[in-house]
């Protein structure tokens, strides 16, 4: 008898492969390794690369119950010397439409061999974020139980799930470029449910394509449209932040949950022997916590634009000007592919006038560090990952959102939560530094920190036994068990939980 007839229920996790999809996962698959399952994490061998490049060559080895797994990306080969730099949005959801499911079915395939000669448990369910229908179809054909899980807002989904409906209103695409700026968006976007208070401009910044045949545009069409209402989905957010988007949601899909914020639901449970798997990309800068230390508390203004936010030289001045002219301390995360046309070069008057309170580092632990005393401001793109993690550390935000998720993110930050406030796309360094100071020490910051408390007051008091976060993910899971051990059963496997 093989050493797994009494054995865990097996998950496999597949997030989109970006860095703000990959972080919120692999949250949830300590949560769930913590709670008795087996993991396989899959990874592109792109990805899985630039991990092994950011955190070294043994990182992620050392569970035998914790695994890694690879399919190609059909973009990058394994012997690409540029592993600093993201895919190119377009170029990726192509490939993920066209390359993506053959290798997945043949990693399952290979799991469940593995299951046989003994190696590992079988394949028992699937988690898959929610921008990938792929690990859909194998789940159907594997006649595995799968969970949907979306690392973005609630309301960011919600517009993905409206996007037919938008399209078969007129209302997208745009019908030429002279909509971006003719007023057309900044009409109410009371077209969905439970967004009454977004303009079209404030949706997912895909809505402004004006080609139909966007390759972007129909892959999320795609998701909308392969989703299906019977599966249950996860959301990482919590019910007090965004009642109305869930509400709507709940009557679209029946098993929905909400289970964050994951970190807080992870800090309930000890695990140390968890903590050198990691998730970053880029090799992170322990140096900067120390730097940290010697300032006063609520002093430093964090500065991240995120793992895909790009930025023209013109606009990096502005910035550098801006945090400057402020005369605060600041922390700034400069990517190395941060800035259009190659790397950055700072004036020396600027690294003269800020050398004794400022600090540039390339990548750093962001949750160290938001929830570090000397921060007290956060300068962000508004990434989902972020504003998450700013609500659970108590600190209150500047936005310049770039691109996708991040300009629903801000109008629900500086219009319906009162958290933080935010930065025309067209920065200038008056403004910048106007608005730092307002942040740091005006009354509005105080304002805006008074009420971004009261936020993280919530969602600590969500992931806690007996909270509503809590007590979902451990729904989930119990809904995993029962078909687990129904599949079990049938194979005469008896199904351990320890």
């Amino acid at each position: 008898m093989s050493q797994f007839a009494e054995t865990k229920p097996h998950v496999v996790l597949t997030p989109y492969p970006a860095q703000g999809h990959i972080n919120p996962l692999f949250k949830l698959a300590k949560l769930l390794h913590l709670r008795g399952f087996h993991i396989t994490f899959v990874h592109t061998q792109y990805t899985y690369k630039r991990l092994l490049q950011s955190r070294g060559s043994n990182a992620l080895y050392g569970l035998p119950d914790f695994r890694f797994e690879t399919i190609p990306d059909g973009l990058f080969s394994m012997d690409d010397d540029d592993a600093d730099v993201s895919p190119e949005i377009t170029h990726l959801c192509d490939s993920i439409r066209k390359n993506f499911l053959q290798p997945f079915r043949d990693l399952l395939a290979r799991l469940n061999q593995s299951a046989t000669d003994g190696h590992n448990p079988p394949v028992t369910c699937l988690v898959s974020d929610c921008f990938l229908t792929f690990p859909i179809q194998a789940a159907q054909e594997l006649g595995v139980p799968i969970l949907l899980f979306c690392p973005t807002s609630a309301a960011t989904f919600l517009t993905v799930m409206h996007f037919p409906a938008l399209v078969d209103k007129g209302i997208i695409p745009l019908k030429d470029e002279s909509y971006l700026t003719n007023g057309y968006l900044d009409n109410k976007a009371d077209c969905i449910p439970g967004l009454q208070n977004f303009r079209l401009k404030d949706l997912l910044g895909y809505i402004r394509i004006t080609d139909p045949e966007d390759l972007v545009f129909d892959f999320i069409l795609e998701v909308a449209n392969r989703v299906q209402r019977a599966f249950p989905i996860a959301f990482s957010t919590f019910d007090e932040l965004e009642c109305n988007a869930l509400n709507v949601l709940s009557s679209m899909f029946p098993s929905l949950y909400t289970i964050g914020p994951l970190t807080l639901l992870l800090n309930q449970s000890p695990h140390d022997h968890l903590e050198h798997l990691g998730s970053n990309l880029w090799k992170e800068d322990q140096e900067c916590l120390e730097w940290l230390e010697s300032k006063e508390p609520r002093s430093v203004v964090y500065v991240n634009f995120g793992s895909t936010t790009v930025i023209s030289p013109e606009q990096l001045l502005e910035f550098t000007w801006g945090l400057a002219n402020s005369k605060k301390p600041f922390l700034w995360i400069i990517r190395p592919d941060l800035v259009i046309g190659g790397s950055v070069i700072f004036l020396s008057e600027f690294v003269n006038e800020t050398k004794d309170r400022g600090l540039i580092a390339s990548w750093c632990p962001q949750e160290q560090v938001l929830n570090h005393p000397s921060i007290g401001g956060f300068l962000t793109h508004c990434g989902w990952n972020s504003t998450i993690e700013s609500v659970c550390a108590g600190v209150p935000v500047l936005c310049w959102p770039f691109f996708a998720d991040q300009l629903m993110n801000c109008r629900y930050i500086c219009n319906e939560w009162g958290i933080g406030v935010e930065i025309d796309i067209n920065v200038k360094r008056e403004e910048v530094e106007k608005l730092v100071n307002e942040l740091m020490v005006g009354e509005k910051g105080k304002k805006m920190r008074q009420k971004i408390m009261e936020f993280k007051k919530k969602a600590e008091e969500d992931t806690k036994p007996g909270g509503s976060s809590y007590i979902n993910l451990e729904t989930v899971i119990k809904a995993y068990v029962m078909n687990v051990l129904i599949l079990a059963s049938h194979a005469g496997i008896h199904v351990f939980l320890g």
